[in-house]
């Protein structure tokens, strides 16, 4: 009887490690295969350099003409407390899907869904203060309050 006790114990502790190793492993996939800054990069300078600026500060070529003025996303007081789903909404369906500029287009049909997620994964590396995950894919797609610390310009 001592050797079948040993035995579910041996299964019982088995299972939980296994459980436990592809939980972790999961997870990590997840995080991580939300999107990858390097692939996101390219995106971003084909696509959003134009408005956004190379550098995301908002200033690019076109920005000049227009008004609202595009979103500074550099700014990490701003742009770290926004959800990664609401910045995949804004950047598949447009700025107006979330209440924001109609001069922010949908790319759904130019960018696909892994692309968009490595373009945002990119934007988050551009944030000072940088970004410390705070908004990773809670579900949430609204925008956070506007403050007065938080610039009322930008689509």
């Amino acid at each position: 009887m001592h050797r079948e006790e040993f035995m579910k114990r041996r299964h019982v502790l088995g299972s939980f490690a296994v459980a436990l190793l592809l939980g972790s492993a999961s997870a990590s996939v997840s995080i991580a295969g939300q999107g990858d800054p390097v692939a996101g990069k390219a995106t971003y300078e084909k696509v959003c350099a134009m408005c956004h600026g190379k550098t995301g500060k908002g200033d690019g070529p076109t920005a000049a003409v227009l008004n609202p003025k595009p979103r500074n996303h550099t700014d990490g007081n701003y742009m770290n407390t926004l959800k990664d789903d609401y910045l995949f909404k804004v950047v598949k369906e447009g700025g107006q899907s979330v209440g924001k500029s109609q001069l922010m287009p949908a790319w759904a049909a130019q960018i696909k869904d892994p692309d968009i997620w490595n373009t945002i994964a990119y934007i988050r590396t551009l944030a000072v203060p940088a970004y410390q995950g705070a908004g990773a894919t809670t579900g949430a797609t609204a925008a956070p309050t506007t403050t007065s610390a938080a610039p009322a310009s930008g689509k």
